[in-house]
């Protein structure tokens, strides 16, 4: 499966540190890993964590015994990782291989069960939000999560379906939302649905604000701190954040001034990299 990694050169750049523990809160195929490991031979241990058991395993057969792989949420690093690290990286990104595999529900381009879930161990799916949330439930997430201004219609439009039949499928729920979402401009009329969907299926703008303290305290002096976003929600969080242990608990320095985001080349060849925004700070 082919993975490419986003940001890379500008990940190497802030990584540049001598670093013998390393922390990657979202290993998912490897592509960040494998660079790191190459760069630095003096890391000891890489703490991979991911939610999800199938790329741990794919990214465990591509690096080497360096690699300590780790099945669990990022938000649990303090209880899954007993040291303080000298680097820590969180690629908010879903995957290509969560994009691209039908069976595991996150693209509205293949048809596949309405999952959408990081963890399959997970309880609440897709298809349990859409089947069960109340249609004030539902317009909330739209809103809140997927910044769609058609939040009453979509939501409306999911109750009324349902009662004739539940939703199983990515198809399903397409099929249903055709004549309230249209096309304008390039985005795909269903972008903000799904990304609303998956973000409440994972928690992963709560997880997100949970984590940043916690990653802090998991810094040695000196260590750094690296966040991939994907879009504006998780980029205020960010943001917001670094400024508060810089300027109210002076716990920290913010390396990049503004978040930096990928060139023109890298969008061309990958364009996934395209609304990526990575943010670093360094633990005082």
């Amino acid at each position: 499966m082919i993975h490419t990694p986003v940001l890379l050169k500008e990940i190497l750049s802030l990584f540049s540190i001598p670093m013998e523990r390393f922390l990657d809160g979202t290993l998912g195929l490897g592509g960040h890993a494998e660079a790191l490991l190459l760069a630095h031979p003096e890391i000891k241990r890489y703490y991979g964590i991911d939610r999800d058991p199938e790329a741990l395993g794919l990214a465990e057969g591509r690096l080497g015994s360096k690699l300590i792989p780790i099945h669990g949420s990022f938000v649990d690093m303090d209880t899954l990782v007993s040291e303080q690290v000298d680097g820590i990286l969180l690629d908010l990104g879903v995957s290509s291989l969560q994009l691209d595999k039908a069976e595991k529900g996150f693209s509205f381009m293949r048809e596949g069960p309405l999952d959408m879930r990081m963890n399959p161990e997970d309880e609440i799916d897709a298809a349990y939000i859409t089947n069960h949330y109340s249609e004030k439930e539902l317009g909330r997430i739209f809103l809140e999560y997927g910044e769609e201004r058609k939040w009453r219609q979509v939501a409306k439009a999911i109750v009324e379906a349902r009662r004739r039949k539940k939703f199983e499928t990515t198809f399903d729920l397409c099929r249903a939302l055709d004549p309230v979402l249209k096309r304008v401009g390039k985005l795909h009329p269903m972008t903000r649905v799904f990304q609303a969907l998956r973000i409440e299926v994972n928690q992963e703008l709560k997880v997100l604000e949970r984590v940043i303290p916690i990653a802090i305290k998991m810094l040695r002096p000196g260590g750094r701190l690296a966040i991939i976003a994907f879009h504006s929600l998780e980029d205020r969080i960010v943001k917001y954040a670094f400024r508060h242990f810089m300027v109210e608990e002076k716990s920290v320095d913010i390396l990049t001034k503004k978040p930096l985001e990928a060139d023109r080349e890298e969008c061309r060849k990958n364009p996934r990299a395209r609304s990526a925004k990575l943010r670093v700070i360094e633990k005082k």
